[in-house]
Order: structure tokens, then C-alpha cells, then sequence
């Protein structure tokens, strides 16, 4: 989700001339960006479900019946496409697969060949998966090409999209909301802001530098986004659904057949603070912790709206977030990752994260 890829171009880059990629064990379904092809299943985190049956008769939504859910559980997918930003991608720089997948986007998308897309495809051995999810991706690169760090070019993510496919997962909206930049304006070398006057502080200049805030991190960005009693973020938030419920209808128009599932973003934010491993104020973490459930809760929304179903990834992720030990902690914040040695993207999932991505859309899947 966050604006990574003034990062990857330099690591990358670096990265090549050092790192020779090893046997990944999952074999992508894409040869060539864009094209589809038959790929290979690969072993995948187990996950099972145990489907909820309605037993009396309440007033709250009842669980799925019995004969649908036996009858998803056994479903077999043909062609599935995966569309999403970075979260979707778990980006990473390199890690023990080598550098980035390129099988289906450019290698500046910073896709990773174990991303939750790739074990689902593998665990219900769909002949044909187009993973299309790419690093910094807006709801915009579904319908346009997405220029990239490295100068390569990620094809409009909906020309994967056929009649034929019958099974989509999308995860998008955190860059259409602004909050993975946002994040990065909450860092702080100490522990408390400094008590000055907003403003006082000027904006950095746009180098070019990879994952530099715009602000000095002195804190204080709760301040600066909600001055004059106007919440900035909470505005973008608002204004990011009607982009995702679009995009979700357009899915449904270029494949009819498909069965769409919304994901949201796993639980990242701790409910307290960490300093210094999260180097951030408390009232900046309170205040970005209340714009992650606001995204999420808007996700959620633009789901049932758009006619998608919606993963929720975010509950079973609790207590796993970038304060959490380094073997349990599913988000890193500097991105080195013990989950599966890589080096990966600060704030985003490792491995880890992944595979409990992928536990709850299959769950969904099998289930929901």
C-alpha cells in the first residue's frame, strides 16, 4: 500500500548485480505481462474452514446455508485474476525466491512470488491466474498504465480481466486515500512532538530520495492533518468509495461470470504504542490507528456496495502488528523480515502476513 516504489528502484537495482533467484516452488500462471497461460500449483499454507450452520432462527444475517457452502468448498476456479496495490503484491526486495516476480508485471512492481494471490491460486489449482498486483497501484491503474521506478510500465490491471474469468480478488484503496504517505508524515525521531506552531517546520523538498516523508519526523502530523478543524484524511477516506465501487462494477461488467472478493488491509496499527520500534508519537499512533479502521471500514462499504464480497483480514491479523515479536508480527516497519528472511518494504506484509492473507480469502472462499 504505500508509495514504495521510489524505494524499489534503487534497491533493485543494487539488488541484481548481488542476488541470483532460487526455485520458488510456486510456479506463476502468467508467462509474459498481461498474457494468460496455464501455470503450476504449488504447496500452500494449509488452511481450513468450518463453516457456521444457522441452527435457530435469529434476527441477525444467518450463516450461509449448508448446500451452498458445500457446494463453494468444492467449486473448481478456472481463471482467476488478482488485481490490488502493494498489500495485495506483498511487495519485497528480495528474500530467499530472489528479486521480485516478473512473470505477470514488470519487476518494479515489487511482486512477491509467495503473495497471497499466487498460494490461493496454488491451493485451488485454478488453471490460469493473472496476477496483476503492483506496488502503489490507484484504483486510476486499473483502467491505465502505471509507469514504474525502474522505467518499466504495468498494463492497465482490468486488461487481465476476460468473460471467462469466474473468480477475482481486488485489494485497493489505501493509496487512493492517501494514507500509506500519510504514515510516513507520522514518523518521529522522539518520542513527543515538538510543541511548535504549525508550519513552523517547512516541507521537504521532492528529491527523488526513496520513502522520505515530506515532513521532518518530528511528529506531530495529527496537528497537521486535521488543521483548522478540517480532517484531511478522514475527507479522502470518505471521498475514495465511490472510486472502489466503480471499480468493482466494471469488474462485474468485464466478467460477468466472476466471483468477486473485496480484501481489506491487515491490522498494522497497534492499539499502543512501541518506541522506539514504532517511531512514532502516541497521539500521532492514536490518530493514524483511527484512519486505518476508517479505511477498512470504508473498504467494507465499497464492497457491499459494489456487489463484492468482503475478506476481513483485519480481525484474525490482531495482535500481530508491527509491535508484535519479530516471528509474530505480520507487518514490518523497516521491512528486514524474519517471517522467511527478506528484505521487504517498510510498512508492508512479509511473509507471514501473506500467508494469513491468504488463510482468510480462502476461508471465504471455501465458505463465506
Amino acid at each position: 500500500m504505500a508509495p514504495f516504489t521510489r524505494l524499489a528502484g534503487t534497491v533493485l537495482a543494487a539488488a541484481a548485480l548481488v542476488v541470483t533467484p532460487v526455485a520458488t516452488g510456486v510456479a506463476s500462471a502468467v508467462p509474459a505481462t498481461g498474457s494468460p497461460a496455464t501455470g503450476s500449483p504449488a504447496t500452500a499454507s494449509p488452511a481450513t474452514t468450518s463453516p457456521a450452520h444457522a441452527g435457530t432462527l435469529t434476527i441477525a444475517p444467518a450463516a450461509a446455508p449448508a448446500r451452498l457452502v458445500s457446494k463453494r468448498s468444492k467449486k473448481r476456479y478456472r481463471q482467476y485474476v488478482s488485481l490490488g496495490d502493494s498489500w495485495s503484491a506483498d511487495v519485497k526486495l528480495v528474500d530467499g525466491h530472489g528479486l521480485p516476480d516478473s512473470t505477470d508485471v514488470p519487476i518494479d512492481c515489487a511482486q512477491s512470488q509467495v503473495n497471497y494471490p499466487k498460494l490461493l491460486a496454488a491451493k485451488l489449482k485454478v488453471k490460469v491466474h493473472r496476477d496483476a498486483t503492483c506496488g502503489s497501484a490507484t484504483t486510476d491503474d486499473f483502467y491505465a498504465p502505471q509507469k514504474l521506478p525502474l522505467g518499466g510500465s504495468n498494463p492497465p490491471q482490468f486488461n487481465r480481466l476476460t468473460k471467462k474469468t469466474d473468480l477475482v480478488t481486488v485489494g485497493i484503496g489505501g493509496n487512493d486515500a492517501g494514507i500509506a504517505a500519510a504514515a510516513l508524515d507520522c514518523l518521529s525521531l522522539l518520542p513527543a512532538a515538538l510543541p511548535l506552531p504549525p508550519g513552523t517546520i517547512p516541507a521537504l523538498p521532492d528529491l527523488g530520495i526513496p520513502l522520505l516523508p515530506t515532513q521532518l519526523p518530528l511528529g506531530g502530523c495529527k496537528e497537521r492533518f486535521t488543521q483548522g478543524g478540517v480532517d484531511v484524511l478522514a475527507k479522502a477516506i470518505k471521498a475514495s468509495r465511490p472510486r472502489l465501487v466503480r471499480a468493482l462494477r466494471e469488474i462485474h461488467k468485464r466478467s460477468p461470470r466472476a466471483r468477486v472478493l473485496m480484501v481489506d488491509y491487515l491490522a498494522a496499527v497497534p492499539t499502543k504504542g512501541c518506541y522506539p520500534l514504532l517511531p512514532m508519537t502516541e497521539s500521532d499512533r492514536a490518530y493514524l490507528y483511527k484512519k486505518f479502521r476508517a479505511l477498512n471500514a470504508m473498504v467494507k462499504r465499497a464492497a457491499k456496495q459494489g456487489g463484492a464480497e468482503f475478506v476481513d483480514t483485519y480481525t484474525p491479523s490482531v495482535g500481530h502488528d508491527v509491535c508484535a515479536g519479530p516471528t509474530s508480527r505480520y507487518v514490518e516497519v523497516v521491512g528486514v523480515s524474519v517471517n522467511d528472511p527478506a528484505i521487504g518494504v517498510p510498512a508492508h506484509p512479509n511473509a507471514a502476513g501473506a500467508r494469513a492473507q491468504f488463510r482468510a480469502v480462502l476461508k471465504q472462499v471455501r465458505g463465506g
